[in-house]
């Protein structure tokens, strides 16, 4: 795609994918609920289990929810690129035609435009620099989520087993007590379902999070390819390019004096052309005036006068 290394479609590739894994999940639990509803609600002495499984599941679904939002918005940049680089294969004068100002890339282009217009240097490492921290911002939530999820079962798991040791300390205390048996039976269940629910939703988010970054990636990389491609020769004074307009310069300017000493030889002998013609009207004129006396002589002679 005009010398630009770029996946056109790559955050509609990865909403897909969402989209399909949320029907399977769908019909995994409505096939299975039986068994998930024995597991994770039924019988449950406490409510702490059901409370970590929902706060993991709320985490993931809020990461999840944020990086289709995020995938969205990176779908609206991706169609920015390739407008822009259509823009340029038409040779069309405004190259921010149909694009949207408020995009990554038509600010990019403001911004070095307004540069070149003050004649500032356009320092194209600092505005990588600045719009990868400005990404980097956008997948805060998203990065905190895959960072702690993980360890809500490992939480979940540390709060199950001092549940199961209060019911070990009861059972314990008294020979005949049952329901120190049942609350360590609980907590290891409890254990158990925290950490299945934390490493599954681990799993997956950790999937989808890598994939949105590689998006990310990608679509920072035809920014930045663009720039360094078309942005910058168009924009950026450099000395290379200095150079070889001056070189350019240097060569129209010695045709121009070329043709000046031509025109001048030119002028030279259309001076002497005039000169050759003044000269031989002077020469007309003196035989002009002797035929005219001749002519007044043979009057007079002729009239007598």
């Amino acid at each position: 795609m005009n010398s630009i290394h770029f996946v056109k479609e790559k955050s509609i590739y990865l909403l897909l994918q969402i989209i399909i894994f949320c029907f399977a999940i769908t019909a995994l639990v409505l096939w299975q609920w039986e068994l998930l509803n024995q597991f994770y609600f039924r019988e449950q002495l406490t409510a702490v289990g059901i409370i970590i499984n929902c706060s993991i599941m709320g985490l993931f679904v809020i990461g999840l929810l944020r990086i289709v939002i995020l995938l969205f918005s990176f779908h609206n940049e991706e169609q920015t690129i390739i407008q822009f680089l259509d823009n340029i294969d038409h040779k069309k004068t405004d190259l921010l035609s149909q694009i949207n100002p408020n995009c990554l890339l038509a600010h990019r282009y403001l911004t070095m435009k307004r540069l070149h217009e003050q004649m500032t240097p356009i320092n194209h490492g600092a505005l990588a620099a600045t719009l990868t921290a400005h990404q980097s911002t956008r997948i805060s939530l998203t990065k905190f989520i895959y960072n702690i999820l993980i360890l809500t079962g490992v939480f979940g798991t540390i709060i199950s087993l001092s549940i199961a040791l209060i019911g070990a300390s009861d059972m314990l205390s008294s020979a005949v007590d049952v329901n120190g048996m049942g609350v360590v039976i609980h907590g290891m269940s409890t254990a158990l379902s925290t950490t299945i629910t934390a490493i599954v939703t681990y799993f997956f988010f950790g999937y989808f999070y890598l994939k949105m970054t590689d998006a990310q990636t990608n679509l920072i990389s035809g920014i930045e390819q663009i720039t360094n491609n078309h942005l910058v020769p168009l924009f950026q004074v450099q000395k290379e390019t200095v150079l070889h307009e001056f070189s350019g310069m240097i060569r129209s300017l010695h045709q121009l004096i070329e043709q000046m000493h031509e025109s001048q030889q030119s002028f030279t002998e259309t001076q002497q052309q005039i000169a050759q013609s003044v000269s031989g009207y002077q020469q007309k004129m003196e035989q002009v005036d002797d035929h005219l006396e001749n002519i007044e002589s043979v009057l007079k002679q002729g009239f007598r006068l």
